[in-house]
């Protein structure tokens, strides 16, 4: 066992989330595997068991906490990396039906390395968030889309709101520090079709805040968005 149950239990205890034996399983064999993988190329800087309990799986889980998702409910994870958040919903919750996209072909095979371990599927998406989003296949196909600390909030809004249904919301989980960063966002996210609809700042332990916004669709994205990541970078919506 290499996460530490009782402590990722205890930090994440809510009505909406039900950690039997089966689902810490799962989670631990994912947990074992980023230690193992991270051995060949860089996944995680955070490999140390109690540190990976917390700034990873118990960060994660939280979600469920502030966000409820339907059962069956149809989700992109934006930048999923080592597959964080996505793939803790998923070895949670495995009626979610998740897309993991990423650019980095490695770490999605990592991700689908950990999901045949366990038997469970998803939809591995290679390619960059600004490419899919265009694509009528992925654009505004999701009840939600996820992203952990991938980029500023301009930015990541153009990324993520494009997959995002009306009606759906775009979760992003951020540090506590980015009130400027917020501030700058909202016209971005107005011109993306999105509202912030809830800003949420919690302690996940003691001295280590942490923010969830949930960031509704509350109209279609314009056509021209997103746009190619060299422009999105130069000239960010404001």
């Amino acid at each position: 066992m290499l996460l530490d149950f009782d402590l990722l239990k205890s930090l994440t205890a809510c009505d909406n989330l039900e950690l039997d034996a089966e689902t810490l399983e799962r989670l631990d064999t994912y947990a074992a595997l980023l230690v193992e993988t991270n051995q060949k190329f860089n996944l995680t800087a955070i490999t140390e068991p109690k540190e990976m309990t917390i700034k990873h799986f118990a960060d994660c889980l939280l979600l469920f906490r502030y966000v409820d998702f339907p059962k069956n409910a149809k989700i992109i994870d934006v930048g999923t990396g080592a597959g964080f958040p996505g793939l803790v919903l998923k070895l949670t919750r495995p009626d979610l039906d998740i897309t993991f996209l990423d650019s980095t072909k490695k770490k999605l095979g990592f991700i689908d390395t950990v999901l045949q371990e366990v038997g469970l599927s998803g939809e591995i998406l290679h390619s960059r968030a600004e490419e899919a989003g265009q694509n009528a296949k992925y654009r505004e196909q999701f009840d939600f889309a996820t992203a952990r600390a991938v980029s500023n909030l301009p930015m990541l809004s153009e990324y993520a709101l494009p997959f995002v249904k009306k009606g759906g919301s775009f979760i992003s989980m951020k540090s506590a520090t980015v009130g400027e960063e917020l501030a700058s966002a909202e016209g971005a996210i107005r011109t993306l079709g999105g509202k912030i609809e809830e800003n949420i700042l919690f302690d996940l332990v003691e001295d280590m805040p942490r923010r969830i916004l949930r960031i509704k669709k509350v109209s279609q994205t314009p056509s021209k968005y997103p746009r190619p990541s060299a422009k999105i970078a130069k000239n960010p919506l404001k």
